[in-house]
C-alpha cells in the first residue's frame, strides 16, 4: 500500500505503522515516514 503524502503528524504516524506492519525495523520505518513528509513539504513550497 502506498504511503500517505502529507505534512500532518497524524499521517506520519500512520505511515510509520504501515511500514512496521510491512516488516521494517522501527528506526527505518520512522526514517521513511519522515522522508515522505520532507519531500511533500518541498513540493508544497515550490508551488
Amino acid at each position: 500500500m502506498p504511503l500517505i503524502k502529507s505534512k500532518l503528524q497524524k499521517n506520519v504516524g500512520k505511515n510509520i505503522e504501515k511500514e512496521i506492519q510491512a516488516g521494517k525495523p522501527q528506526k527505518q520505518a520512522i526514517a521513511i515516514a519522515l522522508n515522505v513528509k520532507r519531500e511533500t513539504e518541498k513540493k508544497a513550497k515550490k508551488k
